[in-house]
């Protein structure tokens, strides 16, 4: 018999965490692993998205929602556990009574990155997880076209994040959903489209996809300036445990289903070609369909409950539910990354069931 999958369990690998806030050291727990990566919003605070890993390192925070720079916080998460992480007494993290969700990777790999005759950047440090496709690098960019950097995922990542680490520069996103996506990038920290290159420099991707060793960059200052430091964050899609992909809105209220192939923990969406925002619903604040809660990474908004973008978490997918633009508008493109509660069918055949 044909493996579906080789991750029953995505909760080994990704997971949302929903917390309140004390205040003062608050130990997290329930990720069901040491995360390496952990992004945390305030769900009734309009402070900034937090993004902490252990590659940077504890207390080292970036913010996706703005260019800011790199900033240590000695009262943000200050630990990584075996079941989770601890934050200090930071408001972003843990003021007292108010409400947190975080959503947790875990990678777990920290040598032995793969290089090739073609690498020229190789990550000075680094976490990677070729089972469940997530990586997260840090490297120094040397301004030239055609740069290739190591990204340890052994498949070729669909999705690579990057952010300037030492002073402000744009969230700038490589996605398979884009027009063409070697050509085009999509900036994080706000409500725009997606951008095409400049055809005279490539300073993106250089025109270039990912492989299964390297990731490709222009000399943009953004993501590959001589000198500065950079982190980028890289998916790679696996059956029955994460898609990113694209889709096309009906404005319906009996909305577009979009496949994934395993039933739906967490979805992000962004209009492709438009403003709108990026929108994040998970199954956590929302345990039950229709789920209506929604968090903006590209702003501090409150979490927001808005017919406009209901949506049923299905077995094997995604159905919109709402007619709002920024998640289901007629004939408008979107892109998408999800990963899995469970796969539509497990390793030994048995199938998920729907919510």
């Amino acid at each position: 018999m044909a493996v579906y999958t080789a991750i029953d369990d995505a909760g080994l690998f990704f997971n949302t965490v929903l917390y309140t806030g004390t205040g003062s050291s608050n130990a997290i727990t329930g990720a069901g692993f040491q995360p390496d990566a952990t992004w945390i919003k305030g769900r009734n605070t309009a402070y900034n998205h937090v993004f902490t890993d252990s590659v940077r390192g504890v207390t080292e925070e970036i913010y996706p929602n703005v260019t800011d720079a790199e900033v240590t916080n000695a009262n943000g998460l200050t630990a990584f556990g075996a079941d989770g992480f601890t934050v200090g007494s930071d408001a972003g993290y843990n003021e007292s009574a108010k409400t947190y969700a975080s959503w947790n990777w875990k990678a777990g790999t920290t040598s032995g990155i793969t290089t090739d005759g073609s690498t020229t950047i190789t990550p000075s440090a680094y976490s990677f997880n070729q089972t469940s496709g997530f990586s997260a690098v840090v490297y120094t960019g040397n301004s030239t076209n055609d740069a290739k950097v190591a990204h340890g995922l052994g498949a070729a990542p669909g999705v690579v994040m990057v952010k300037k680490m030492n002073s402000t520069g744009q969230w700038t996103m490589h996605h398979p959903g884009l027009t063409t996506p070697a050509r085009y990038g999509i900036v994080l920290n706000v409500n725009t489209a997606e951008e095409l290159d400049n055809y005279a420099t490539w300073s993106f991707w250089y025109n270039t996809n990912p492989d299964s060793v390297n990731f490709t960059l222009g000399d943009s200052t953004g993501w590959n300036n001589s000198g500065d430091t950079y982190v980028a964050y890289c998916w790679a899609e696996k059956q029955g445990y994460s898609k990113f992909g694209s889709y096309i809105g009906n404005g319906n209220a009996d909305g577009t289903f979009v496949y994934t192939g395993f039933k739906v923990a967490f979805v992000w969406v962004k209009q492709r070609n438009g403003t709108g925002n990026w929108i994040i619903t998970d199954d956590a604040r929302d345990p039950i369909n229709v789920a209506d809660k929604e968090l903006y990474c590209n702003n501090t908004g409150h979490e927001g409950v808005d017919s406009d973008y209901y949506v049923d978490f299905c077995s094997n997918g995604l159905k919109w539910r709402g007619t709002g633009a920024a998640t289901n508008g007629n004939t408008n493109p979107y892109i998408y990354l999800a990963f899995a509660e469970s796969p539509l069918v497990n390793s030994g055949g048995v199938p998920t069931t729907a919510r």
